[in-house]
């Protein structure tokens, strides 16, 4: 069976020069501009629409780095408090989801990821059997008890491979994934569970929302937080299917635009195009995961810079290092350092520069990185080009 072919784009009624989109694509993603104090770590999640989590933690998690790219040197445990608990009582300013991949979502989006949940109890199975009463056993445990991990619900594995989950386990996470129960918060990395209708604000708690509505809300949030996008790009924002973004984009309130060099029709968010193009770059490193650059193909196509995740990648084929974060620097991706931390020494085990030009930023980036994450120097191991070595480690100092 094949699919539908796609309907034709609208004509676009505006080219964009590939400079022009990357800069609305950099003030998107809060990289171009002053950073929003005020909003601090909560107005960065709300901006992104989604924040990746993962287990990798070299200078810190990913969803630390990705306000620390954009905000600066802001506080690990503040960090944590935002995305969670809020700054009041009253409630979770997000909660985690499947989205892009397992995400903090702003809380106020709940409602809009009710098509996922309805897919999901919609599947005969989810990847395991679960004996009878071992569902309700779990909802009984977080309706008594309160929030619980899975270790406190009777424990997380049944003592084989990590994917060997126990009953306690998959029954949780098959809730978690109807919406019965929803993560609040991560302790030790584990997650915490409690009911959605406890968790969850209750003028957010519905699912009456229907798929069309949902899908047209998630494209719009996708363009807003690229700024500029294919199709491709908006599905990929939020995993979403390149026919469902099809179904929505002419409702979305996206502009068609043509992007110079792209190849492809694409779309822009009008308030993003109306923006005033000043103020300034931020140079940081920039954690593997963050959305500014988690889409390959878009990342080669705004910067023209080839990168990819290589701590799943043997250590002898390795090209740039277990972790290696880009440098973001003057609106560039201009190298790549992986690093590490030894005591309170910041190692960059490995650095690859793209242009001498590089040389200042890096280590600029490198001691802001360090102060952060409580190291008092930098010892760089080696770098790519070793014409630059000295320079590097002279700007450093």
């Amino acid at each position: 069976m094949t699919s539908p072919a796609a309907a034709p784009a609208p004509a676009p009624q505006l080219s964009l020069s590939s400079d022009e989109a990357r800069r609305i694509a950099l003030r998107a993603q809060g990289l171009l501009g002053a950073p929003d104090r005020q909003g601090g770590v909560r107005g960065v999640l709300r901006h992104l629409g989604a924040v990746q989590l993962d287990t990798i933690s070299v200078l810190a998690r990913s969803h630390e780095l990705v306000p620390y790219a954009r905000l600066g040197a802001v506080g690990r445990t503040t960090v944590e408090d935002a995305y969670w608990s809020g700054t009041d009582a009253s409630g979770p300013s997000g909660f985690e989801y499947w989205s892009h991949a397992a995400c903090v979502l702003p809380i106020e989006e709940w409602p809009h990821f009710a098509f996922r949940r309805r897919a999901y109890r919609a599947r005969p199975q989810w990847y395991h059997e679960l004996a009878d009463g071992a569902y309700d056993a779990v909802i009984a445990q977080l309706r008594d008890r309160g929030p619980l991990t899975a270790t406190e619900l009777g424990g997380a594995k049944n003592g084989g491979p990590w994917w060997d989950w126990s009953e306690a386990k998959v029954a949780v996470e098959r809730a978690l994934m109807h919406g019965e129960v929803v993560c609040t918060q991560r302790r030790s990395w584990k997650r915490v569970y409690d009911l959605a209708e406890r968790a969850v604000p209750q003028a957010l708690l519905h699912d009456d929302l229907d798929d069309a509505e949902c899908l047209r809300r998630l494209v719009r949030l996708a363009g807003r937080s690229l700024g500029v996008a294919t199709r491709a790009d908006l599905a990929d924002y939020h995993r979403l299917k390149n026919e469902q973004v099809d179904s929505v984009i002419e409702d979305s309130g996206l502009v068609p635009v043509e992007v110079a060099g792209w190849g492809k029709p694409a779309w822009a968010d009008p308030e993003a195009l109306a923006a005033t193009d000043r103020g300034r770059h931020r140079t940081t490193l920039l954690s593997p995961f963050d959305s500014l650059i988690w889409d390959r193909a878009r990342t080669e196509r705004i910067f023209g810079f080839t990168h990819r995740l290589e701590a799943y990648v043997p250590r002898a084929k390795r090209v740039y290092g277990y972790f290696a974060m880009p440098l973001l620097s003057g609106g560039r991706l201009l190298g790549r350092v992986d690093p590490a931390r030894e005591g309170r020494t910041l190692v960059a085990r490995q650095v690859s520069l793209e242009t001498p030009k590089a040389v200042r930023p890096m280590a600029s980036a490198l001691r802001e990185a360090a102060e952060w994450v409580g190291c008092d120097s930098v010892r760089v191991e080696r770098v790519d080009q070793p014409e630059l070595a000295a320079a590097l480690t002279a700007a450093l100092d």
